[in-house]
């Protein structure tokens, strides 16, 4: 799934100022003859599944509506500048309900403007595997930087879940630190794919997730599906006593919205879908999934070699006019020859760069516009020996698309892809999809195709998951945003989205990034702050400029 990074240090520094963004309408895409009436039959055969206490799969799963005990309303306490921290019991299986539970972290910080309060904005910022709660605590309502704008933040209590295996509501584990150390240290050879001989990927893989059951039970770990999140979702909505919810979620959380407006429509508000998700792959087709994550990865590292060969060697002078050669000669010189990087306080914490993870390093820094300069500047003092803003960009990657050592808070997100995936346990079909990646995404393919054989081995089926299209049948428009370029989720994932929720709105970025939501300019801002806070959508179809990114690196000469 989707990735994330963050944007602190240097990459904050670095980045660009914003300038104003205009929106210019385009058409949108005509739904085909007889799809309205489609939908409207899948809404009914939904709806008797949902009432009947049924999913596909298995008769334990139920609606927490008509089945779950009512929560015990939820007893805040101030835990920071404005901000409440709660803990809310669920149960660990709905079609259970007077069984385990388990408790989820909680938090929220409050209105602004209490006397202008509209209610509860549920957040979700992806990953999967990114708490919520940390989100939370970036909150400053005193920053123009802030997650949220200061008009959303006056008018909403914003509410942050740790999703169950996640953050602080009982993190996914399934590594030692020996173990993680080890597969920091572990050397991956990109003209291999999967980056390492099949035999020993799959060892890996066995490690990992014996090691998950032997910190977890298995129903624990069947237990993280998205499906399950929403209900976890709706349990705290009404622990903390509201009919209805807003919502703005963004990557992995694009599938949460979605699930949630499907099973109850009723709930929300308003809600605001940021870098979405093609849910039908997300839950279908894992490797078709991950094929076109690979290749929106190498279409956005082939836009910044663009970009460098347009600017011209004044500004992007890597390679003197040819950058695709001068990066492809420097990840051959780095893996025969890596660098030593020392650590360095508040940009990394060291470690070996190769050709490996200068590639990884790319793919983080081609991802993110405002990460351009930095990845520029990498690049250039790793030709002269210095690897350390190369391996400071590969070390604030929180979660990955493919993994990776370097990736903090994989584990969780593994966890969760594995309980929504379908279980694809034939290795030749992995095989053949890394070998198709490999053969077309030349750069940055090579771990793409194999990086679901930890869901191949997982060792706790989901057999009831979720499987029905995500409609949000019933629920008010939604709006969804998606980005030009975006190498995490796709462009056509939007289209893809707008196409299957049955009353939505595409909201269109042009540019490069993941996510577009307070890092856009105003154009993108000033339409999610109108569909929270007063359900004004904008035109189907609109289209929102954004100054283009730049590949000068900073210096005296820079930006």
């Amino acid at each position: 799934m989707p990735g994330s990074t963050r944007q602190t240090g240097v990459a904050a520094a670095l980045s660009p100022h914003a300038a104003p963004s205009q929106a210019r309408p385009i058409p949108r895409r005509r739904t085909g003859p007889g799809r309205t009436a489609l939908r409207g039959a899948t809404a009914l055969a939904l709806t008797a599944l949902v009432l009947t206490g049924c999913t596909s799969g298995s008769s334990e799963s139920a609606e927490p509506g008509s089945s779950a005990p009512a929560p015990t309303p939820v007893a805040w306490s101030e835990c920071g500048p404005n901000l409440d921290c709660a803990t809310v019991e669920v149960p660990l299986e709905y079609g259970k309900p007077d069984g385990e539970r388990i408790p989820l972290a909680v938090k929220r910080h409050r209105a602004t403007d209490p006397a202008q309060r509209i209610g509860s904005l549920f957040i979700n910022p992806g990953g999967p595997g990114v708490p919520a709660t940390e989100t939370i605590d970036s909150i400053d309502p005193g920053s123009d930087t802030g997650p949220y704008s200061p008009a959303v933040l006056a008018r909403f209590d914003v509410v942050g879940m740790d999703p169950r295996g996640v953050g602080d509501s009982g993190a996914v584990r399934c590594l030692t630190d020996e173990q993680r150390a080890e597969a920091t240290a572990a050397d991956f050879d990109p003209a291999v794919p999967g980056g390492k001989p099949l035999p020993e990927l799959l060892d890996d893989a066995r490690t990992f997730t014996d090691g998950c059951l032997a910190h977890h039970s298995p129903e624990f770990l069947a237990s993280l599906s998205t499906d399950n999140v929403a209900r976890d979702m709706d349990q705290v909505r009404a622990a903390i006593g509201e009919e209805q919810i807003t919502f703005y979620g963004m990557s992995y959380g694009t599938v949460v919205g979605p699930m949630y407006a499907t099973l109850f429509p009723d709930r929300v508000r308003q809600m605001v879908i940021d870098a979405p998700v093609d849910t039908k792959l997300w839950h279908n087709n894992t490797l078709d999934f991950l094929d076109d994550v690979s290749r929106s990865n190498e279409q956005t590292l082939d836009t910044w070699f663009e970009t460098c060969r347009t600017e011209g060697p004044q500004v992007c002078p890597l390679g003197n006019g040819d950058p695709e050669a001068a990066f492809d000669a420097l990840i051959t010189r780095l893996e025969a020859q890596p660098l030593q990087v020392p650590p360095v306080e508040g940009l990394t914490p060291g470690g070996t760069l190769d050709g490996a993870v200068t590639l990884e390093a790319a793919r983080a820094g081609a991802g993110a516009r405002e990460l351009w300069p930095t990845l520029t500047a990498g690049l250039l003092a790793a030709q002269q020996g210095n690897g350390t803003l190369l391996h400071f960009l590969i070390s604030k990657v929180t979660v990955a698309p493919f993994g990776g050592p370097y990736a903090i808070l994989q584990e969780p997100h593994t966890a969760v892809r594995c309980a929504d995936w379908p279980r694809t346990t034939d290795i030749a079909a992995h095989t053949a999809a890394a070998t198709k990646i490999a053969d077309r995404d030349k750069r940055l393919a090579s771990r793409a195709g194999y990086s679901a054989l930890n869901c191949a081995l997982w060792p706790a089926p989901n057999t009831d998951r979720f499987t029905e299209p995500l409609t949000g049948a019933g629920a008010p428009p939604v709006l969804i945003v998606g980005g030009r370029v975006d190498n995490v989720t796709p462009y056509h994932w939007a289209e893809a989205m707008t196409e299957t929720m049955d009353n939505s709105v595409l909201l269109t970025r042009e540019g490069v990034g993941h996510t577009s939501y307070r890092r856009s300019g105003p154009c993108i801002d000033d339409a999610v702050d109108a569909t929270l806070i007063n359900g004004v959508l904008p035109a189907g179809g609109t289209v929102c400029e954004v100054p283009p990114g730049t590949t000068r690196p900073p210096g005296p000469n820079g930006q």
